[in-house]
């Protein structure tokens, strides 16, 4: 009796234990996203860094490189971008009927929530004079931002020294098997992140070339989120033609039209020129399994997790291929977009 007690006490305490464990891991799925989020991160910009240290460049100055041009290129969208929309939005409000303060359609709503949140947006000269009040909103996103990024530059400086440790704590045999697995894994990851932002750049450039050639209104606003969205899978591109032909729908049946062949034909050249010859299958996901882990992700998590969806099913089917289905990671073709495989993998 005194034994059977002592078992069911263990394995209470194991299940309370487990339960703990699950219910702190789901209160703390925003830090671990962040934390994936910077794993993938490091993962894309690991092989520059190793280029650039190659030629005597400390890791650290190439990480710091990576951030700087990363600030420009949002200071400069800020730049450029912001006030063009917001003039956009500010144009589109004074065309509508009865643009009062007090309208209550549901463009004016739309438009008008848009340019409040266009407002609240810092400016290029905020980036340069970063002077101002932070609202403790703001304060936290800056506080995420600054843990994934501080994660990232960790975790190039040092994954090497962390496989090691980790594959220490396996028999032998099992320790390249290990290794082998971790660095295909981080070459997919980072493959498809260098992929996704190129065509986030490509597509929000020609869209709104595409969208301002055939005189629709808002094209800046219309390109750019087309643009954006293409990092979410299945829904964004979707989610950007029904947003283009909406807009083009205001104007007229024709513009609509136009702008329904601009996005379909760009999305066509993508799919069958642009992305074939870019990411060339880095992922190795189906549509289908791409489609289950992006709503999955969605529906348990929110929205942002939708974010590191296509990331994290690239991890757990890498691991089922290696450990279920018995591939030999080391023989499997490690992707590489914009550096070879070689210096993806080192």
């Amino acid at each position: 009796m005194a034994e059977t007690a002592r078992r069911t006490a263990i394995a209470t305490l194991i299940v309370i234990a487990l339960v703990a464990a699950a219910l702190a891991l789901w209160k703390l799925k925003l830090i671990i996203a962040l934390l994936f989020l910077g794993f993938t991160i490091a993962a894309a910009m690991r092989p520059a860094v190793d280029w650039l240290h190659e030629r005597r460049v400390p890791r650290a100055v190439g990480i710091l490189l990576h951030y700087l041009v990363l600030a420009g290129l949002v200071g400069l969208l800020l730049w450029l971008i912001v006030p063009r929309a917001t003039n956009q939005i500010q144009a589109a409000i004074g065309t509508l009927p009865n643009a009062t303060k007090h309208s209550t359609g549901f463009k004016h709503a739309l438009l008008s929530g848009l340019d409040k949140r266009l407002r609240h947006l810092p400016s290029g000269s905020a980036l340069i004079h970063p002077a101002v009040s932070l609202s403790l909103k703001a304060f936290e996103v800056f506080i995420g931002i600054f843990l994934m990024l501080s994660v990232a530059a960790y975790w190039v400086v040092e994954r090497d020294r962390f496989v090691d440790f980790v594959t220490s704590l396996f028999a032998r045999p099992k320790r390249k098997r290990i290794r082998d697995t971790w660095a295909l894994i981080d070459a997919k990851l980072g493959a498809f992140v260098r992929g996704q932002l190129i065509l986030i750049a490509l597509v929000s450039t020609v869209l709104s070339g595409l969208l301002f050639g055939i005189g629709l209104r808002y094209w800046l606003l219309v390109g750019v989120f087309g643009g954006i969205v293409e990092f979410v899978p299945v829904i964004g591109p979707l989610s950007a033609g029904v947003v283009a032909i909406g807009v083009g729908a205001t104007q007229s049946l024709h513009t609509a039209l136009a702008a329904a062949a601009c996005v379909l034909g760009l999305r066509l050249a993508e799919d069958y020129l642009i992305s074939p010859r870019l990411l060339g299958g880095v992922t190795g996901l189906s549509p289908l399994v791409v489609i289950i882990s992006a709503t999955a992700a969605g529906v348990l998590f929110g929205a942002f997790a939708v974010v590191v969806a296509v990331p994290l099913a690239v991890l757990i089917v890498t691991i089922i291929d290696v450990t279920v289905i018995g591939k030999d990671p080391a023989v499997e073709e490690k992707p590489a977009v914009l550096f070879t495989a070689k210096e993806s993998e080192s």
